[in-house]
């Protein structure tokens, strides 16, 4: 079945008040073309969830589209912190909940494999726990090993409505690869309703057949596929193409203000009507030459 859809069309799908899971590691792997999207579209009171918390949710949080987060912490890595996120935090406007990026893995793991829950030696001791427990207390409970009789800490599972993969190829059936690492992004897909897919390149079921070992998401969880060349744009794909600092330092910057978000709102996804002219805005065929990775070294 060909999947194959426009961008648009793809986030066009996803309604107001959904649960998204986000791919992104701080400034790995982002879906900065899917965020902008949901942006112009206006889809907001979203939840979101997400291992390691990345600049793709920070940009939804300052937008307005997140009213919750789920996530295990996070930053811009080297470029500072999650400014929209902290300040929705601070703020009261965004409902977060904090866990270790592990056990929000697992929670997805539960929900990939069906389990009404799942025990987790994480947490255990800490004030995330403690938090969890007085704010979320219906996402945490415990149970006893009935083998031994300890106490262990128990997790409900996360099951998003829609999961988004910055893959590194893909078929027109959704069939994909990620190369370098994966993180939670499989199990985020089996535990979610249906996974939309945006694909640096797009292949023929034949190749993708010939490198089973590297096909990492199988199409029957996929309902849209979308071939964005440059999707995590500033963030990095690896074997693809590096981040992008200057640009990540000028979003750092104005992610600081509510002011300075929206003037950054304004010029680099309000200002533009797709994502091939974003690139353009940001430097075109010169930035690609700049950011395009390493063959050997895959950055």
């Amino acid at each position: 079945m060909n999947k194959l859809s426009s961008l648009h069309e793809a986030v066009a799908s996803i309604q107001p008040g959904a649960h998204v899971a986000l791919p992104g590691f701080a400034i790995a792997r982002c879906a900065m073309a899917f965020t902008h999207e949901v942006i112009r579209q206006g889809i907001n009171h979203l939840t979101l969830s997400q291992c390691v918390g990345a600049m793709d949710a920070d940009i939804l949080v300052g937008a307005g589209m997140a009213d919750r987060l789920i996530y295990g912490g996070g930053s811009l890595d080297r470029f500072g912190r999650l400014s929209a996120v902290n300040r929705g935090i601070e703020t009261g406007t965004l409902a977060a909940e904090e866990y270790s990026s592990l056990s929000v893995t697992f929670r997805y793991l539960a929900g990939s494999l069906g389990l009404p829950f799942i025990p987790i030696r994480s947490l255990q001791g800490s004030d995330l726990l403690a938090n969890l427990k007085e704010h979320h207390p219906d996402d945490v409970a415990t149970i006893q090993d009935p083998f031994t009789g300890d106490d262990w800490l128990a997790l409900k599972p996360l099951l998003p409505d829609v999961a988004i993969a910055i893959v590194s190829a893909a078929d027109a059936e959704g069939n994909a690869q990620i190369d370098g690492p994966r993180w939670d992004n499989l199990e985020q897909a089996r535990a979610s309703k249906r996974t939309i897919v945006l694909a640096q390149k797009i292949i023929s079921t034949e190749e993708i057949r010939k490198h089973p070992d590297r096909n990492v998401i199988p199409g029957f969880l996929v309902s849209h596929v979308v071939h964005v060349p440059y999707a995590a744009h500033p963030c990095s794909l690896f074997q693809a193409y590096d981040y992008d600092a200057d640009h990540i330092r000028l979003y750092a910057e104005a992610a600081q203000s509510p002011e300075g978000m929206r003037a950054y709102l304004d010029s680099y996804v309000y200002g533009v009507p797709d994502h091939a002219a974003y690139l353009a805005k940001v430097g075109g065929d010169e930035l690609i030459k700049k950011i395009d990775a390493d063959p050997e070294r895959g950055y």
